[in-house]
């Protein structure tokens, strides 16, 4: 039984599903994310509220008497990413607030203690002493701990160029990451030509799937992708198309932006604006035009029929855009769900056993005491 923190849209919770993990609650202070995650993942509820403000009490009462019980903490990135380490000072960074999560989710292993422990991340995380501290915080309390800070994504199944931190901790016995299997890898080909998503312009969307919408295009822009090639950049293009600071000698070029995908590769990896021609190598393949929100969520891991915002609410590419591209990748959680289950049968005398333990040292949970105290009222927010 899995409790989800910083669920976001359902990317993790949903491979975790596929993999046969009951999860059975997601957390995350982004109220946009509700109908999202509980439209797709029926009865699991959805808690509004910031994870630092989240009791180990409220927690518990979500796993009730669970004998296996799964705590998953993918905390934003931000802070962890390439360019903070790069562009902020060390002191600065280390002031983000976002850090304290991490620190209160180790907080929240410490008062739980649940079985296995899992979370994802940007691959520098492990660079920062608050990533060191949590890895020394699960050791101290008894759990095998693994990770590993450079997973490729696209050797899992997931269609994009996407390399990830996962650790995976457990107080049964040593857990990892199961290896790849070669006939997993995709190409945008396979995902994006077999999926039924009619040929749109830009600025223009489908009518079967309001989703398949493309941002529109300058006509400067337009120009540009129209003599982009599958797999190309700027620097293919004519003199007189290319933008005034890409000529110059000095200071940052980003050579893969306005650049276009090609059909028998892995998409790039996907940012919360890969809506946008010129924030990436995010142009489609052959249509003159870049990518649609759908075709990012496909690329993503999530299934053609996700839903991310009710029929009766405009499309916004920028709150979309970062729902989407802030996801864990569907795939990647199916692995690690696949990877925990593989570990709990593999240990099944040690969890029955520790079961047996816990059994008489743990205090009645919330489904025992509803029968002498009635049915305890249950929400879906824990914001005080």
């Amino acid at each position: 039984m899995c409790v989800d923190l910083f669920c976001g849209a359902g990317g993790l919770t949903h491979g975790l599903r596929q993999a046969g993990v009951n999860v059975v609650a997601g957390v995350d202070f982004d109220e946009s994310c509700k109908y999202p995650y509980e439209e797709n993942h029926k009865g699991i509820t959805f808690h509004a509220g910031d994870v630092a403000e989240l009791d180990a009490s409220t927690v518990s009462k979500w796993f009730g008497d669970a004998t296996v019980r799964v705590l998953a903490g993918c905390a934003p990135c931000q802070p962890f990413s390439n360019y903070a380490l790069r562009y902020q000072k060390e002191e600065k960074v280390e002031d983000d607030k976002r850090w304290s999560l991490l620190n209160h989710f180790g907080e929240l292993v410490e008062k739980l203690m649940p079985e296995i422990v899992t979370m994802e991340n940007v691959p520098t995380v492990t660079k920062h002493e608050v990533f060191k501290n949590f890895e020394r915080k699960l050791k101290s309390l008894g759990y095998m701990v693994w990770f590993d800070d450079n997973v490729d994504c696209a050797k899992y199944g997931l269609p994009q160029r996407r390399h990830r931190t996962v650790l995976l901790a457990s107080l049964y016995g040593e857990i990892k990451l199961r290896d790849p299997v070669a006939t997993e890898a995709r190409t945008v080909r396979d995902v994006l030509k077999n999926k039924d998503l009619e040929p749109i312009r830009h600025g223009g969307a489908s009518k079967k799937d309001r989703l398949h919408t493309a941002s529109h295009l300058s006509d400067l822009n337009y120009k540009r992708i129209t003599v982009s090639r599958p797999g190309g950049t700027w620097r293919d293009w004519p003199e007189e198309l290319i933008a005034d600071c890409h000529k110059k000698k000095t200071g940052k070029t980003y050579p893969g932006v306005y650049g276009r995908m090609t059909w028998d590769e892995p998409a790039p990896t996907l940012t919360t604006q890969f809506y946008g021609f010129g924030n990436g190598r995010f142009g489609h393949p052959t249509q003159r035009r870049g990518l649609s929100l759908r075709e990012g969520a496909i690329l993503q891991g999530f299934p053609k029929d996700y839903k991310f915002i009710p029929d009766d609410q405009p499309i916004q590419f920028k709150a979309l855009g970062r729902m989407i591209g802030n996801a864990v990748p569907v795939d990647l959680g199916r692995v690690i769900g696949e990877s925990i289950i593989e570990h709990v049968k593999q240990h099944g005398e040690s969890i029955v056993a520790r079961a047996n333990q816990q059994h008489v040292d743990r205090p009645p949970s919330a489904k025992q005491r509803r029968g002498q105290n009635g049915r305890e009222q249950q929400g879906s927010s824990f914001v005080r």
